[in-house]
């Protein structure tokens, strides 16, 4: 089963993400977020801090998602699309279209789970001119997050705390 979570950024997202893994086991977490900076060190301290004692196993991969191959088939949350995408596009140096590669992993990934959670960011909506790579790298994740929707069992987008179903339905 492959369900998207979307939402702003504090949403609530990832919590209820970790809730959507929990009666299941084995618990991956696929950490995206290469981690650069003060900022970055926080806020992925805050995630492993709210996954602590859940049961999850934190496998880190940043690129080249369909190469990945887990331990056991089990469930997977991965945070985030947003990450990957970015890591996809820029690590190379010159930018380049992360699509093809994020959703070959994706459904690379899909394949060795029984359960996959994928974590995303609802972008686009400030009305803000940006530069153009980073213009280039919201259009990109905006096409992997509704091609990512389409595949989908189940998407929630989460307000404030609250996940509102969009598509499908969970199965226990």
């Amino acid at each position: 089963m492959l369900i998207l979570v979307t939402g702003g950024s504090a949403s609530g997202k990832s919590e209820f993400a970790e809730s959507l893994c929990l009666g299941h086991a084995p618990r991956f977490y696929l950490a995206c977020m290469q981690p650069f900076g003060a900022e970055g060190e926080a806020r992925i301290a805050r995630h492993r801090a709210m996954r602590k004692d859940k049961g999850f196993a934190t496998v880190e991969r940043y690129t080249d998602l369909a190469s990945l191959t887990l331990p056991e088939r089990g469930c997977v949350l991965l945070e985030d699309l947003g990450n990957l995408a970015a890591n996809e596009m820029f690590s190379s140096g010159s930018p380049r279209d992360p699509f093809d590669a994020v959703l070959r992993g994706i459904e690379a990934l899909a394949a060795q789970c029984s359960r996959l959670v994928v974590v995303t960011d609802e972008i686009g909506n400030d009305g803000v001119l940006y530069d153009p790579a980073t213009t280039a790298y919201l259009a990109a994740l905006g096409a992997l997050n509704r091609a990512v929707a389409a595949r989908a069992d189940a998407v929630f987008e989460v307000v404030a705390g609250i996940p509102i179903p969009l598509k499908g339905e969970l199965s226990v």
